[in-house]
């Protein structure tokens, strides 16, 4: 018997917990020095990969995701997923990482 009645409850609060802070400290690599996103390789790579690319949330690339799907879910949130106000990521760089996220290749499997 399990001191955790329900493990999947319970796992999906504990992450939220820790996305909550990861989301903050984000905030502080947000844009470059100058205030403005490069690209949306630099979006992603500065905040959708810390997740998506860290086995927290699940892969993005080379799944052909809608640019519209990607901005919507970023500024509503999904799940466990927090969303991300326009103060965060305006919509021209929203675009260009939806844009990036859609056209990206699957990353190649690891041995």
């Amino acid at each position: 018997m399990s001191l955790l009645p329900n493990r999947p409850a319970v796992r999906r609060a504990v992450t939220r917990c820790l996305a909550l802070p990861l989301v903050l400290l984000c905030g502080i690599a947000a844009a470059d020095g100058d205030g403005v996103w490069k690209s949306g390789e630099n979006v992603y790579a500065k905040v959708c990969g810390h997740c998506h690319e860290g086995q927290v949330g699940p892969q993005l690339k080379g799944r052909q995701l809608p640019a519209a799907y990607i901005s919507a879910v970023v500024r509503n949130g999904f799940r466990a997923m927090p969303a991300f106000p326009a103060s965060f990521i305006d919509d021209h760089a929203l675009q260009q990482v939806g844009d990036y996220i859609a056209t990206s290749p699957a990353p190649s499997a690891k041995p």
